[in-house]
């Protein structure tokens, strides 16, 4: 068992930070994968994020304090391009009335560079923020 609560595997979703109460939920999805974090030497974060088809490898650190807060940045080749994301996040305090509380990262993840979009001729543009949580799988 790690001393580390981040190592392991969690389930990954993002949503855009839309503001509109009546925007379907199915249309604020930004990204689902999953976050395998590995042992890593103190303060630092290593790992993949990754889905059916892509694939990045993380890099970044951990801190303690209270909440524990994460900062990584996720890179790879998708499809012959670079993909970079980062990320930043925290662990979600232990509520003392919670029941069967699942460990969950919450943060806030950015489109740093620019991609293919989903549909052929589109582009992912660069510095679109949504928000992420992360609840642990295993």
């Amino acid at each position: 068992m790690s001393d580390n609560p981040f190592v392991g595997h969690w389930t990954y979703r993002s949503l855009l930070n839309e503001p509109e109460i009546n925007t379907d939920f199915n249309n604020l999805e930004f990204g689902r994968g999953t976050i395998e974090i590995i042992e890593a030497p103190m303060q630092l974060l290593a790992g993949t994020i990754g889905g059916p088809g892509w694939s990045l490898a993380l890099k970044g650190s951990r801190a303690y304090g209270s909440p524990m807060q994460v900062r990584f940045q996720g890179t790879g080749v998708v499809s012959g391009e670079k993909w970079i994301y980062d990320y930043w996040g925290s662990l979600v305090p232990a509520w003392p009335n919670g029941v069967d509380q699942r460990p969950a990262i919450v943060g806030s993840v950015i489109r740093t560079i620019p991609h293919s979009g989903g549909s052929p001729g589109t582009v992912a543009p660069a510095g679109v923020v949504a928000s992420f949580y992360a609840v642990r799988a295993d």
